[in-house]
C-alpha cells in the first residue's frame, strides 16, 4: 500500500507531510519554497515513499463557500495531476490548520523565528491527520475501545475469578 503526501500550499512555503505505510499517522516532512520550481522538489519526495495520492489543502473560507485561493488551488490541483499522472490527486478542507499549527508550536514554545520554519510543515500533518481519520470507520477512538474491550479482565485469573475474590 502506497503512502498519501500532503501539500499546505501557501504563496511563501509549501507543507508537505507524508502518512505512514498504513494510512494512519501522519508527519510533517518538510517545507517547499513557492518561489522555487516546487513540484520538482516534490517530485523526488513521491518516488521515496511510493506516494500513491497528493492530497492538497482547499483554502475554503470560514463559512465553507469557494472564495479566490480556493479557485487558485484548483489551478495548482490540475497542475500536480498533470504533472504527476501516477498519483490521484485529491483536495481537502484546510481551514484553521495554519492557526491550529502556530498555536500548537507557540503552547510547546517554539521561538517565533523556529515556528516560521516549522509551522507550514505542522499545519500539512494536521491535515493529512484530519484526512486520515475521517477514513477510519465509526466515531473517533472507536477502534481504541474495541480493542481494549476485547482485552481479558487484569483482575482475574485464569479460574475467571477476581483476584479479590
Amino acid at each position: 500500500m502506497g503512502r498519501i503526501i500532503a501539500l499546505d500550499v501557501g504563496s511563501v512555503r509549501i507543507g508537505v507531510a507524508v502518512s505512514d505505510p498504513l494510512g494512519s499517522f501522519a508527519q510533517g516532512l518538510t517545507v517547499l519554497q513557492a518561489a522555487s520550481d516546487w513540484m520538482e522538489e516534490l517530485s523526488p519526495l513521491i518516488t521515496e515513499y511510493a506516494a500513491h495520492t497528493l492530497l492538497v489543502g482547499m483554502p475554503l473560507r470560514t463559512n465553507g463557500s469557494i472564495g479566490p485561493e480556493a479557485l487558485a488551488m484548483r489551478d495548482v490541483i490540475q497542475s500536480l495531476s498533470e504533472r504527476f499522472p501516477g498519483c490521484r490527486v485529491i483536495h481537502w478542507d484546510e481551514r484553521f490548520t495554519t492557526a491550529i499549527a502556530n498555536q500548537a508550536l507557540i503552547e510547546a514554545d517554539v521561538s517565533r523565528k523556529g515556528r516560521k520554519g516549522q509551522v507550514d510543515k505542522v499545519a500539512a500533518a494536521l491535515l493529512l491527520q484530519s484526512y486520515l481519520d475521517s477514513r477510519r470507520p465509526g466515531p473517533p477512538g472507536a477502534e481504541f475501545t474495541a480493542a481494549s474491550e476485547a482485552l481479558p479482565d487484569a483482575r482475574r485469573g485464569r479460574r475467571g475469578k477476581s483476584a479479590y475474590d
